[in-house]
């Protein structure tokens, strides 16, 4: 009777035989499951030696090995697109997807820098009305959102604009009409109801229409004398202290506050550009990658699983050896070579990631631009050198017309 512990050349189904049954379904694993237990039984020297392990351990390092390599593979896929997956649902598999690079996140990521200027953001600005006392120069703005605005007092006021400024220069008409400081009456110059149109003005079907650059030097003049004789409309900021200057010389007026409360800034889902946030690729580990299907692999992919199967079962077999060092044998004994399978395994192993992981990452985004970028510098070069042909039939015939005619 064949002993059950050692392999005996006849591996048998390999579909519910691994630990896992990942592959067991896969036509393709079923038909390579025996050839390769019987490979990597011969490259341990199966049927001269004996092989201290069944076709089930074969089988599980099979099933590791395939395992293996669709991890390097998925990661570097995970690792190449991960800031275009990131956000996106995990409900359907990526396997056989091809992922387009987009710049979704890229533009969120700097919508967070925007939405401090108040030009982009996630963050919704809440608006609130300080009312002004007369002779009252500074408010403190913590106890106007706790009081006025509903805060928590134990949050904090982020103050975005304060809305304080002097009306523009033809907003009011004052003593002498909308230039008080010229000495000018009436209507905006270039106005054409000012200037008999509409049944104003001086002239019953006339008008006179102004330059553009009249216009301008006029508001820049306008401008710069209210900025001169006229009270600074200005405000600073300093913690919660809001400190208005000029003072307010009469009550009831009220600043119109932009703000936000440290809360909403700080909230990892409220605000969000992916919503509530469920079901969302938000980590590595939650890229929708599943087993890989193996008939789909490649025969440099199954070639190389084959190779990693050997090394997987080479360290198999020299862990078993190692429980018994020595066998006796008739009139000495023996020292297995556990040790020399167990190096041999791990360092075939090693060599074999490294190996697929220098390929994969050769096949990356970025190498391949890279790539590009190098043939591109090189066909360049090489026309460069090209000699640019002279079309000497050209030439003479003007020289030809140039001398005798």
């Amino acid at each position: 009777m064949a002993n059950p512990l050692i392999y005996n050349g006849n591996p048998g189904p390999i579909s519910g035989s691994t630990p896992f049954g990942y592959y067991d379904n896969d036509t393709q694993f079923q038909t390579d499951g025996p050839k390769v237990a019987n490979y990597c039984a011969r490259k341990l020297g199966y049927p001269v030696l004996d092989v201290e392990i069944n076709d089930l351990n074969i089988y599980a390092c099979f099933e590791e090995a395939v395992s293996i390599y669709a991890e390097e593979l998925y990661q570097l896929k995970i690792k190449d697109n991960y800031l275009t997956l990131e956000g996106q649902p995990t409900g359907s598999t990526l396997n056989n997807t091809v992922v387009s690079p987009n710049l979704t996140n890229l533009i969120n990521i700097s919508e967070t820098y925007g939405q401090v200027a108040g030009v982009g953001g996630f963050i919704s600005w809440k608006s609130g009305s300080l009312e002004m006392t007369a002779s009252q120069q500074n408010y403190d703005m913590y106890d106007w959102a706790v009081n006025e605005q509903g805060m928590d007092p134990t949050d904090r006021l982020v103050i975005q604009r304060v809305m304080y400024q002097a009306p523009p220069v033809s907003y009011g008409a004052g003593a002498g009409g909308y230039y008080p400081q010229l000495g000018g009456a009436g209507a905006w110059p270039g106005d054409w109801g000012g200037y008999g149109v509409g049944g104003m003005g001086g002239g019953s079907n006339s008008a006179t229409l102004y330059p553009v650059y009249w216009d301008v030097q006029r508001i820049q003049e306008l401008e710069m004398s209210n900025t001169v004789r006229l009270p600074a409309w200005s405000f600073e900021l300093i913690g919660t202290n809001l400190r208005i200057m000029p003072v307010p010389m009469e009550g009831g007026r009220n600043v119109s506050i932009q703000y936000c409360f440290q809360s909403d800034l700080m909230s990892l889902t409220e605000n969000s550009p992916y919503g509530g946030n469920q079901g969302l690729v938000a980590n590595a580990g939650l890229v929708p990658y599943v087993n890989i299907t193996y008939i789909q692999i490649n025969q440099p992919g199954r070639q190389w699983i084959k190779e990693y199967t050997a090394a997987l079962t080479s360290e198999l077999l020299g862990l078993v050896r190692g429980k018994y060092q020595t066998v006796q044998i008739p009139g000495a004994e023996t020292v297995l070579n556990y040790a020399d399978l167990i190096s041999r395994g791990q360092t075939m192993q090693k060599e074999l990631r490294d190996k697929l992981r220098g390929d994969l990452e050769d096949m990356s985004r970025r190498a391949q631009l890279e790539r590009k970028q190098s043939e591109n510098d090189s066909l360049n070069s090489t026309l460069v050198n090209i000699p640019i042909p002279i079309f000497i039939g050209v030439i003479l015939l003007f020289i030809i017309n140039t001398v005798f005619f």
